[in-house]
């Protein structure tokens, strides 16, 4: 399976694995988001597509294009294709400087790189059939007040995954009581039960539970000691995707 990655640009921005790392994560107490698996997971669930020079964007907090004011620090020659004050309101616009090419079935989603947080200015998701358009779409960020905000050479100013979007028509949610599912009932009660015997240990700073820190069963893809089930195989608690390939 490909991902196709057509240059509409003479100078594309450069395209690499989404990568684990925010900066605000960093900065706490012992990096303890890191932990939290479902974040690192998704940072890393698609693609980043980087920045190739630093620029200051400014609104006004009017409704026009010219409402907004864009600014390279060094002049750079695809600066004014690269971003653009173009839908107004606010709006700001980046091309990607792609057409990209899904196999069958397969739609993108073209969103903010996740867990990367920006004052004052907020990425727009959206879905493209690239499975059989012709044409490049736009990355969007809404600013959400007046203001200046930067973004810096070699920050991610799109993110990009994959998605069979036709079958979730597909999908019926349900809510159902767990009592109709036993065996489910009784893995969250142990589950449960952990949990709240492992915070208690936590805060009364018993040495043991302060040494694990956390607790690791979805970290590790493994059940409680109690549950017999078997470990899902297929469990994935770091991601490295594959780096773009030049076909010429």
């Amino acid at each position: 399976m490909e991902l196709e990655c057509y240059p509409t640009a003479e100078r594309p921005p450069e395209i690499v694995p989404g990568r684990p790392q925010r900066a605000w994560m960093d900065h706490f107490a012992e990096r303890h988001p890191y932990r939290c698996l479902p974040l690192s997971m998704a940072n890393t669930t698609g693609w980043e597509i980087l920045c190739p020079m630093a620029f200051t964007a400014e609104w006004t907090g009017g409704s026009h294009q010219d409402d907004i004011k864009l600014q390279t620090d060094y002049p750079h020659p695809d600066f004014h294709n690269f971003v653009k004050s173009h839908f107004s309101h606010g709006v700001v616009t980046f091309h990607p400087g792609y057409l990209f090419r899904t196999p069958p079935g397969w739609s993108m989603i073209a969103q903010g790189p996740p867990n990367h947080v920006k004052d004052g200015i907020q990425p727009l998701a959206g879905l493209v059939e690239t499975d059989w358009l012709p044409f490049p779409f736009t990355m969007n960020w809404i600013f959400t007040r007046p203001g200046k905000v930067r973004f810096e050479k070699g920050e991610p100013f799109c993110f990009i995954t994959l998605t069979q979007d036709k079958v979730l028509a597909d999908v019926q949610p349900v809510i159902r009581s767990m009592a109709r599912n036993p065996e489910l009932r009784d893995q969250y009660d142990v589950w449960e039960k952990h949990r709240a015997e492992f915070n208690a240990k936590i805060f009364r700073l018993d040495p043991e539970a302060t040494k694990e820190a956390w607790q690791r069963y979805y970290f590790k893809g493994e059940f409680p000691p109690e549950i017999e089930n078997e470990a899902p195989k297929d469990h994935v608690n770091k991601r490295r995707l594959k780096a773009p390939r030049f076909m010429g």
